[in-house]
């Protein structure tokens, strides 16, 4: 009887061992398919297509707007809508610039970028001739530390002149571009941001917002126009 449990625990315990190892296995199995599959999709080239032509018979180029398909994105990550932006499309993530003339080509960006959207702008003045520049919102930092750019983060803004040259940024760094008003008579542009006054890395209500004047003929960082000073009395008049 002893001799019939000691063969019965040995049979046991090979049991277990096998049905062990073979669980073991397949777990190791399973991670390697699935460490496989995250490096065959970050391998995965990029779909680029490009849209429609951007003519301005002001301007010696034509620009060329590069998308890039994110048919995965999540819904959270989806940018503010725009003329130049579709929904669940494509996102903007450089421009050509073509030269009329003799066909030189370059990039307006040099880095990995979202151009959250793009506008023309031009002013005139007796006497001088017209200013013409284009003024973008930009997202090219990951500010609130997800690794992945998208509405949730800064939109900075700057301006390039009419080639796509001298690209300028113009509102301050952690900031967000909500709209702007462009002012002829002084030939610039006042921007409205909201900062991250509360360093959460998120953009909400509970934030400040600001305006910044920018010059169109020497585009630089824009100065905020409400100071603390200022703010502080309104706050004083509401007591």
């Amino acid at each position: 009887m002893k001799h019939q449990y000691y063969w019965l625990g040995k049979i046991t315990l090979a049991l277990f061992l096998v049905s062990f190892l073979f669980s073991c296995r397949t777990k190791i199995d399973r991670a390697t398919e699935q460490s496989q599959a995250i490096a065959q999709e970050q391998q995965k080239e990029p779909t680029i297509s490009y849209a429609d032509l951007i003519i301005k018979e002001q301007s010696d180029y034509v620009m060329i707007p590069v998308n890039v398909e994110e048919s995965n994105r999540d819904q959270g990550s989806i940018l503010d809508s725009s003329r130049y932006y579709k929904e669940n499309s494509s996102l903007l993530y450089n421009l050509i610039f073509y030269r009329k003339q003799d066909g030189e080509t370059h990039l307006l960006l040099d880095k990995k970028a979202i151009i959250n959207t793009y506008e023309w702008i031009e002013t005139k003045s007796a006497g001088k001739p017209p200013t013409r520049v284009w003024l973008y919102r930009i997202i090219d930092q990951d500010t609130n530390k997800d690794k992945k750019l998208d509405s949730q983060d800064a939109v900075i803004g700057y301006i390039s002149d009419v080639s796509g040259k001298n690209l300028q940024q113009v509102t301050p760094q952690n900031t967000k571009v909500l709209n702007w008003v462009v002012l002829p008579s002084q030939n610039a542009v006042f921007i409205r941001i909201i900062k991250d006054s509360n360093g959460d890395n998120k953009f909400t209500s509970a934030d400040k917002t600001n305006f910044v004047r920018v010059s169109l003929e020497q585009p630089k960082m824009g100065t905020e126009i409400i100071s603390e000073s200022i703010e502080q009395k309104i706050k004083s008049y509401l007591k």
